[in-house]
């Protein structure tokens, strides 16, 4: 592919060069990635059902993204992995291969929590709002228990959000109810059934919220990269909603070996 891609070559801020970023998201039963400077529509998003194919379908994905794109992987300035917490197979194949593409191009990685990818993206495009808007994200911890999330926009601003509980996710156990857990937020149900405590029109929130994935990603990756919260690649590590079978927790650290033999 010849020429400059569309955004190597855009003038930023003060005329500075403005790279696209591709982000990964792997979390969830649906995987997304897109490609894009994190301030405008992206030049290429693409969501689709992987269930628990995201190791057969992610790279071909995401070559036709680049394709689709006219982006090339030179051309990128950086890299977007959501975190999850999600199940573990789909999530570390996305870790995986943004870790890849930052470590293999020299470019940033920057994680942000999936879960606040999806409470920025089930909100509607142009929202900005003045008022605070509490949301509450749902989804699945194996076959009974959930995972919660709860984020403020807190200043009006799209985009900005705050970790109302203070520590990230929390486990719901299965049979807990969840109203009182969600009391005063929108809920968002990501890969759940309506049931008791979650309505249809939170469930539709989720699937509208996994869709746009993409989009929120990069607007929080861009965010994150112009305020220097890029991270290391070897200290990137993925939430996951439940241990690999037949593996047992334990306490301990996990550390990333730079020796390539």
């Amino acid at each position: 592919m010849s020429g400059p891609s569309p955004l190597s070559a855009a003038g930023g801020l003060g005329g500075s060069v403005v790279h696209p970023l591709v982000a990964i998201d792997t979390a969830t039963r649906r995987a997304c990635i897109a490609i894009g400077d994190g301030l405008a529509v992206p030049l290429a998003m693409r969501s689709w059902h992987a269930g628990y194919r995201h190791g057969e379908e992610l790279l071909a994905a995401l070559d036709d993204l680049l394709r689709d794109s006219g982006v090339r992987l030179g051309d990128l300035g950086g890299v977007v992995a959501g975190t999850g917490p999600g199940a573990f197979t789909g999530l570390r194949v996305g870790l995986a291969t943004a870790k890849g593409l930052a470590y293999g191009l020299g470019i940033p990685i920057i994680g942000v929590a999936s879960t606040e990818g999806l409470a920025a993206a089930s909100v509607e495009p142009g929202n900005h709002g003045d008022e605070p808007l509490d949301l509450a994200v749902l989804l699945p911890a194996g076959p009974h228990d959930r995972y919660l999330a709860r984020y403020r926009r807190a200043d009006g601003r799209a985009g900005t959000w705050e970790d109302v509980l203070g520590r990230g996710p929390e486990l719901v156990p299965g049979g807990e109810p969840i109203e009182p857990l969600v009391a005063g937020a929108v809920l968002v149900a990501i890969d759940l059934p309506p049931g008791p405590g979650i309505p249809g029109e939170a469930v539709a929130a989720g699937t509208r919220a996994q869709e746009r994935l993409g989009t929120a990603l990069l607007s929080l990756g861009r965010a994150a990269l112009d305020a220097g919260r890029a991270v290391d690649v070897a200290e990137l590590v993925p939430g996951y909603v439940t241990l690999p079978r037949g593996i047992v927790e334990q306490v301990g650290t996990i550390e990333w070996s730079r020796d390539l033999r």
